[in-house]
This record gives structure tokens, sequence and C-alpha cells, in this order.
């Protein structure tokens, strides 16, 4: 059989041919890059687009993404589009018009069986959907895939008004695509990806809708600004530069969500494996860091070998998520008499200069990336957050990257730009906490968490006390 073609195809080919058994990647820092490349990928599809997200907002990248897919599907393109239907209120209208395009077709997994008053569903039904498919991935023509932390809105490209994620994802071309594209295949037939027709019933499609749509023109920063040719536009003129590497998709069972997945079937049993084999050292990113007991008990028999472990999380002022920086906090003490490092993302930093912006002094920010790198030579790309969220009832994915050069990048990262935007914390000889931060070339000290006023802080103190870090 011959393989199907297209200028994206044909361009992708060659390389994976003269890199056999090996994937081409680029990471991708840069929210107006993520939001390029994505939007070029659907530009330059000709045969398919299989889109998985978590979070698709109703804002200008959301819309400006959804004419892609749209222009996209107009010129015959083979359209899915697999939501998490945590986060589709108030979407219902639209994607039921796109659903009703000849080329598109809506899917939304684990669904909520009341479109309307939702929390009277999950009441009903807390069991299952409290659990939430929190993968996210962007596939086009079967030949190059987008993974990793980032959802569809404003915030996880660097634009808007408001808190902005920095965020990770990873580009991809050669063998792991497949894998990419096998799993998306075996969610989307999974039981828990309903037909957005079958939710909705009988709800017929608002054509108002597409046409609202085509004729909207969200406010974004002018393309030489936002949408330099970057990655997929540099592969279409034959000068981008991929790290040749070896790459492991790593993704949860799809019936995770039912509780009826194998443990061989779960990302976590293979990252914890992964994960307890560093000779030197392991730098852990992750934005809602969790780490239980057990957790705290697996870092401490790491430093004791002799492996440098640091973690940067977001402060509690940086945090969107109040109840899981609380699930952190209860084991902050334990995590430094072990050994471990620990770095809290500061709310209010200072961006450094890019070559689409100019500096911003202070920019509020929050940690969203999710990402670890083993003794500067591999290195975890993807969704997964170091929580029992991520470990027990979401299902997660990403890539294990077997990259040299990649996992120096993290870690230097980590050493340079973000730990040194963030607060370092430390305990004095009584064990008491305290969070410095460094502003130039002035130092601070804080002896409560810092950006976090009395009630915030006994909001956060009251919910560590409760049984609830098993949901976190």
């Amino acid at each position: 059989m011959t393989a199907p073609t297209s200028p994206l195809a044909d361009t992708i080919r060659p390389l994976v041919a003269a890199h056999p058994g090996v994937s081409g990647l680029v990471a991708l820092v840069e929210g107006g890059d993520a939001f390029a490349a994505r939007i070029q990928l659907a530009d330059a599809a000709e045969r398919t687009i299989d889109a998985q997200y978590y979070i698709w907002n109703h804002d200008n990248a959301g819309t400006l993404l959804l004419q892609a897919l749209l222009r996209a599907a107009d010129r015959g393109v083979k359209v899915r589009l697999l939501l998490d239907d945590n986060n589709t209120g108030g979407l219902d209208d639209l994607l039921a018009a796109l659903d009703a395009h000849r080329c598109i077709e809506v899917r939304v997994f684990n669904p909520f069986p009341l479109r309307r008053l939702r929390w009277l569903g999950l009441l009903a039904d807390f069991a299952r959907l409290n659990r939430r498919m929190h993968n996210k991935s962007f596939t086009v023509d079967g030949v190059a895939t987008i993974v990793g932390g980032r959802n569809i809105g404003d915030e996880y490209f660097g634009t808007g008004e408001g808190v902005q994620f920095v965020d990770l994802d990873v580009f991809a071309i050669g063998p792991v695509v497949d894998d990419v594209g096998a799993d998306f295949e075996r969610y989307w037939q999974s039981v828990s990806a309903r037909p957005l027709a079958r939710v909705l019933g009988t709800r017929r499609a608002d054509e108002g809708a597409i046409a609202h749509l085509r004729s909207t023109r969200p406010r974004w920063p002018e393309p030489e600004d936002s949408l330099r040719p970057r990655c997929v536009a540099d592969l279409l003129c034959g000068c981008a530069e991929f790290e040749w590497a070896q790459a492991q998709l790593i993704s949860d069972d799809p019936a995770k969500v039912l509780g009826r997945a194998h443990q061989r079937g779960l990302a976590w049993p293979r990252l914890r494996e992964i994960l307890g084999s560093p000779r030197r050292s392991l730098h852990v990113v992750s934005p809602y860091f969790v780490p239980t007991r057990v957790g705290v008990e697996f870092f401490a028999a790491l430093v004791r070998l002799g492996v440098q472990v640091s973690v940067l999380t977001n402060s509690l002022e940086a945090t969107d998520v109040a109840p899981v920086h609380a699930g952190y906090a209860k084991r902050r003490a334990p995590l430094l008499r072990a050994g471990v490092r620990l770095f809290e993302m500061r709310r209010l930093v200072a961006l450094p200069r890019t070559r689409r912006r100019r500096r911003i002094e202070r920019s509020s920010a929050s940690l969203h990336a999710k990402t670890f790198a083993i003794d500067g030579e591999r290195v975890f790309i993807g969704s997964f957050n170091f929580d029992p969220r991520s470990a027990r009832l979401n299902t997660e994915m990403g890539l294990m990257i077997e990259s040299p050069t990649m996992a120096r990048r993290v870690a230097e990262d980590f050493d340079g730009h973000l730990a040194g935007h963030a607060y370092v914390v430390r305990a004095d000889g009584s064990g008491r906490l305290r969070w410095d931060a460094r502003d130039g070339h002035t130092e601070t000290s804080h002896r409560n968490e810092p950006g976090a006023g009395f009630w915030r802080r006994a909001f956060v103190r009251l919910l560590s006390w409760l049984p609830i870090e098993h949901l976190l």
C-alpha cells in the first residue's frame, strides 16, 4: 500500500528515513512558538488532524485554532476533535455546529449527563466524573505531532490578560508519531469517548454558530510578532533543526477513568520505574506537586543514594489551585529534612527578553510545565503532574526522550531562568521555613509564604488538615 502524500509528509519522510529508529524533536518553550506550530500544522494538513485536549477555551487562541481546523475541513481534511467534557460548558452549540460539518467529528470524553446543571451530575456520579482525560496532543497527516503540557487558551500561549502560564511542549516527527496516532485512536474508540451527537440527543446544530466562527476576528498580536515562522514553516522550507533521539510515548489506558485499567496499562508505574534509576541528579518541574508520604520517602531514598533531587513548583501566590498547594505544603518540611532542594515559582517575575517580546519587568506568571530530567541524559515532557490525581484518577500522556541535549536544556532552564525567578525554600536550625528571593542585587527573605495574605494562608492550612490528599 502506497503511503499517502502531502507537502508536509513528502518533506518529513526523507528526514525520517535519514535517521532510522529515532524521532526528530523540537522543544516549544515560548508560547508564541507553540501557538504558531499548531496553526501552521493545521494549515499544512491535507489528510487528517487529530486533536485531543483537556481544555479548549472559547477565547482568542481557542477561536483562531478552531478557525484553522475549520479551514482544513473546508479543504477536505478529516478533523477529529476529542475533548474532555469537564471544560466544555457553554460550548455545546459551537461544538455541535462543527460536528455537523461533513469533515469534522467531535467526541467528548467521560461526558456529563446534564449539560447545564453539571454539578448535579457530579454529585450523582462523583466516582466516575471526578476522573478526567488530561491528555494533550495535536497530530497532522500522521507525520507530525505536538505533545506536552499546554491546553488551548490564551494563558497557555503567553497572550491575553491575567496570569500567563510558563509551559512546555515538544514538536515531533518520526516513529513516535505513529505511537501518538495509535494512542489517539484507542482513546477515540474507547467507551468513554462519546460522539457529541449522542450526548446532545435531538438538539439541532445552530448554523449561525459556524457563520459567527468564520466571521469572528479575534484580537491577537500582529502575525510578525506572534506567528513568526518556526518549526513547521522552517520544516517546509528545509531549514528546520531537529534533535534526533529515541522517544517513547508513555500514556494511560483510557479505561483508567472507569477504574478498569490493568496496572501494566498505567503511566505512573512506568514513570516511577524510570524515576527510580537516577545516578546523579533528578530535576522535577510540576505546577501541582503533591508527593504524599510515600513520595517523600521515595525522594529521600534517592538523596541517601547520593542523587541531587531538585523540585520546582508553584508558590502559594502563583498557584491557581490552592487545595493542591495544601497537599504540597504539608510535605514541605519533611522534603527539606530529607535533603530535597525546593524552589517555588513567584507570581511576579521578570520575563527574559525574547525574539518577539520586549522585556516585561513585572509580568504575572504561573508554572504549568510538567517535566523532569534525569542525570542530564533523559527528559520527560507531557501532562503528568506529580500528584495523586495524575497517578490514580486522570489519564495522562507524555514523551520520554533519550537526549542529553534536551535533558541538559531542561536542567539549565531549571537552574538558570526558572530557578532565578523562584523562591528558594529553606529551613533554619529550628526547622522554621523561610523563602529567599533575589531581585537584581537585592536579596529578601520571608518568614511567611510571600505574596499571600493571612486568610489565604489560613485557608490552605485548614485544607492541609483535611483527608483530601488522595483527590488532589
